[in-house]
């Protein structure tokens, strides 16, 4: 056989191959974006969803830097009673405590804020949060969250990742990837960050990071203030046809290397090229705030745009109606190792407000019903003083959840007197976000990626779906 039709054949062979995969991928994903598409070629399915799903869209208020659920959702009245006594040593013996490790004498700190009870649901929640006790029969409290990790980026990399592991795909990127992007016009998963109120912990870049999906499922970040993405507008002298022309030229170069190599990043790239280009449209648009009503501004507490946690959450409103399936918005200031009183009622005046006008926003809107909204930290904090403050807490903390299939007015679980360990209806980090995937329809045990000749999940091996919680 001659070498030059043995190449010929070889190329060929592999452009078959790679061709017909993306087709079937293609057609797979086309039915995960519109499942009507696969139903209408199966007489009878019942869809490709194996769990009926009740939410569309997670908006996810990360309060980064551990909240005190002492002085927000989790009032310990015996805890109260012991300020300034010794700690049970039974309780902190042998135990991971983050700079308390090795302390002389640990001595109970108080709850420093009052608790009431709010709602018809009676729901007891800080004086420090009285906008968010408004909302209290719309919220689901777990008291008896725990996790694995006692330093704050590893334990936000576990919260996002379900691995402390760097690498790995955050949620986010799991649930796009699983379900694809109701609008492709923008990203199916935005992050949003604001920070006040206390020490700001940094955030990696990689904790919504798609690891190893696919790179077009990783988050992208935008800027809280100015231009909401970098180079999002064209630069002076260039036009729309212009920058329209070199996005078609650049993605048939692309493509044409594709057809030799069969790299599925340079179908991302390919992608991501003319997700930039419509995006150019689109997000002037999303961020323009000047059609919003007044009292809608009010009730947020912001006019937008100004860079705040209240801009953010009303932004993420505005990115959930266009169809955007994850959005994370991060407020950085709970890191309270010191002055934790003041501190964490400064930190709450700067997204109590917006938290819960968030929720009343949507409810009026008609979707909450197909919105979940998370609210919480990476860990908690300790009972025990670290001088006038409290160090990280993994043994018990508190979240919130509401809309999206989840039961409105309960508390969930809870921590022993001293709001040391979780001790009833224990929920790690596996369970959270098993749950999660339920309400989308998805069973986590089926929602797998094939990497380095293993089947990934975001659960791993783990989690449960805490039922209790749902509607």
């Amino acid at each position: 056989m001659h070498p030059d039709f043995e190449q010929t054949l070889r190329v060929t062979r592999r452009q078959f191959f790679g061709r017909t995969a993306r087709g079937i991928g293609g057609l797979a994903l086309a039915s995960l974006v519109n499942p009507a598409l696969l139903r209408a070629a199966q007489e009878g399915s019942a869809g490709t969803l194996p769990i009926a799903p009740k939410a569309r869209r997670v908006i996810y208020l990360t309060m980064a830097g551990g909240p005190s659920h002492l002085e927000t959702f989790d009032y310990k009245p015996t805890l109260a009673k012991m300020d300034g006594q010794p700690i049970p040593k039974s309780l902190t013996d042998g135990q991971p405590i983050a700079q308390l490790q090795g302390a002389k004498e640990l001595k109970c700190l108080g709850p420093q804020h009052t608790f009431s009870r709010h709602g018809e649901s009676q729901q007891q929640i800080s004086e420090i949060l009285p906008h968010i006790s408004g909302i209290a029969d719309e919220i689901c409290i777990i008291r008896s969250m725990v996790t694995e990790q006692i330093n704050h980026d590893p334990a936000q990399t576990l919260m996002n990742t379900g691995t402390s592991i760097s690498g790995r795909p955050s949620i986010g990127s799991w649930l796009n990837y699983g379900l694809g992007s109701e609008n492709q016009n923008l990203p199916g998963f935005v992050v949003l960050t604001s920070e006040g109120g206390g020490q700001g912990q940094p955030i990696s870049a990689r904790q919504w990071a798609s690891g190893f999906l696919p790179s077009k499922y990783q988050g992208v970040k935008f800027q809280s203030s100015g231009e909401p993405v970098i180079y999002v507008s064209n630069p002076p002298g260039v036009c729309r046809q212009c920058q329209s022309e070199v996005v078609k030229c650049v993605k048939e170069l692309d493509r044409q290397l594709d057809d030799v190599v069969d790299d599925p990043e340079i179908a991302t790239r390919i992608s991501q090229y003319e997700l930039a280009f419509r995006m150019q449209s689109s997000v002037p648009e999303l961020t323009d705030f000047s059609g919003e009503p007044q009292h809608i501004l009010e009730m947020y507490g912001t006019k937008g745009g100004d860079g705040t946690f209240a801009s953010n959450c009303l932004l993420a409103r505005r990115l959930a109606e266009r169809g955007v399936r994850f959005v994370q918005v991060y407020h950085r200031g709970w890191d309270h190792h010191g002055g934790v009183k003041q501190g964490t009622k400064t930190t709450a005046g700067l997204v109590d407000r917006a938290s819960a006008a968030l929720i009343k926003d949507l409810k009026q809107r008609g979707m909450l019903d197909e919105t979940l909204v998370i609210w919480g930290g990476e860990f908690g904090r300790t009972p025990m003083a670290q001088g006038d403050g409290r160090d990280h807490h993994i043994k018990g903390f508190t979240i919130w959840m509401a809309g999206g299939g989840i039961r409105g007015g309960v508390t969930y679980g809870g921590t022993d007197d001293f709001g040391y360990n979780a001790v009833e209806n224990i929920v790690d980090v596996h369970d959270f976000h098993a749950t999660l995937l339920y309400l989308f329809g998805i069973d986590h045990k089926k929602l797998t990626y094939r990497f380095q000749g293993r089947d990934f999940r975001l659960t791993d091996v783990h989690g449960n779906v805490v039922k209790a919680v749902l509607a």
